[in-house]
């Protein structure tokens, strides 16, 4: 994934499954079964996953939870290798962060991140290397794994086409105010005008990608057969000319300018110093009236209260996306209610843009792709890897 910022100098600042096992509880908190074994028997590897519970237990393709383990346990401890697995990860006395301090891998995923602070890293005394079963690592300080010379890799387009199309999704829901119209018919009505006055159709509309990288392109793609008025991106990193004339998208440099011109706005950047807070009061000013935005990228990238405030006053007529700032989002997370001032506007969901089935048959299987590398000192693919030993490798995080 290839990105942007707010400003240049923003960005030179820092800008096979196995069979399911049955998780034991420790004190209430979901751990799944591990093997001990003697000190030098193999490394500890600690994975924060997310608890399926009855769904994972029926569906073992639900690979990226605790229940079911990436699909990796068996093929882990037939090595030697100590596997915790755990969705319990707040706090100094959770499950992630008594067993940080000696694991050597950490394995998280960012459905439900284990946020890897400077402060744990200190404490990480034998920590090697970090993998996002998935994309996007930002729940890790990247700096001060760079400082550790502790590896950070990620599954790079395992999750491409399935936060693509999810981004699809949202724009059609907003544009044809589906959501509603749903609740409509859920509640026994039937009033076609109430639903129809804010309905539109995507052809003809200026929509702009902000963030022209690996799933910002692929939403570039699938948006052309819609027959838009004009395709804009946003992004430090121009596109390659006859990637640009492929998908009909032309470039916009200043960020204002950019979402002035777009009638729908979608988000695919990652989350780093230069784009946290991106989209504010500020920024959200110069959005076109009535505008639409779409955010499957990172919650933190819009100013929760400015974007429920947008959303309220009709600046914006939508808000779709699956990302929140804290993940799990609190029960009162303003995202979670806020409509425009017809009733509508929001369609906001859990984070599972990127954990489909399919996804996760993808992340599973490079996670141990990326785990049979280093245990074999084989080099990984350059693509994975965000931080190497001691310096970046990636320039999705800014440019450094």
């Amino acid at each position: 994934m290839s990105l942007l910022n707010a400003s240049a100098s923003a960005i030179k600042r820092g800008l096979s499954s196995s069979a399911s096992a049955t998780p034991r509880m420790l004190n209430g908190r979901t751990l799944a079964p591990t093997v001990n074994h003697a000190s030098n028997a193999g490394m500890k590897i600690l994975a924060v996953l997310y608890k399926g519970g009855e769904a994972a237990k029926q569906e073992p393709r639900l690979l990226g939870t605790v229940e079911n383990q990436l699909g990796i346990r068996s093929w882990l401890e037939s090595q030697g290798h100590e596997y915790i697995v755990t969705d319990d990860k707040e706090g100094p006395n959770s499950v992630f962060q008594q067993h940080i301090k000696d694991a050597e891998v950490l394995i998280t995923t960012p459905f439900h991140p284990g946020y890897l602070t400077r402060e744990l890293i200190d404490k990480a005394k034998n920590l090697k290397v970090c993998v996002t079963a998935g994309v996007g690592s930002d729940h890790i300080d990247l700096d001060a794994a760079v400082e550790r010379n502790i590896q950070v890799l990620e599954v790079t387009g395992s999750n491409v086409t399935s936060v693509a199309e999810h981004v699809m999704m949202n724009i059609l829901l907003l544009v044809r105010n589906f959501v509603p119209a749903h609740e409509m018919i859920q509640r026994g009505d039937w009033q076609v005008s109430d639903i129809a006055r804010n309905a539109f159709d995507l052809e003809g509309k200026v929509v702009g990608t902000l963030g022209a990288g690996r799933i910002g392109y692929r939403v570039l793609e699938r948006l052309q057969p819609f027959n838009p008025k004009e395709l804009l991106y946003y992004d430090y990193n121009p596109l390659p000319a006859d990637a640009a004339a492929k998908v009909g998208a032309r470039r916009v440099e200043d960020l204002k300018d950019f979402v002035s011109q777009c009638d729908i706005v979608t988000v695919n950047a990652p989350l780093h110093e230069g784009t946290k807070g991106l989209i504010n009061a500020d920024l959200l000013k110069h959005f076109k009236k009535g505008a639409y935005l779409v955010n499957t990228a990172r919650g933190a990238i819009c100013n929760t209260e400015d974007v429920a405030a947008a959303l309220k006053s009709g600046q914006l007529n939508g808000y779709a996306g699956d990302v929140w700032n804290v993940q799990p989002a609190p029960k009162d997370h303003p995202w979670r209610y806020m409509k425009n001032p017809l009733g509508g506007g929001n369609g906001m969901t859990p984070h599972y843009s990127g954990t489909t089935l399919d996804a996760q048959a993808r992340y599973a299987a490079g996670t141990k792709q990326i785990l049979e590398n280093y245990f074999q000192g084989k080099a990984q693919e350059p693509a994975n890897i965000i931080v190497g030993v001691g310096k970046y490798e990636s320039k999705s995080y800014g440019q450094r």
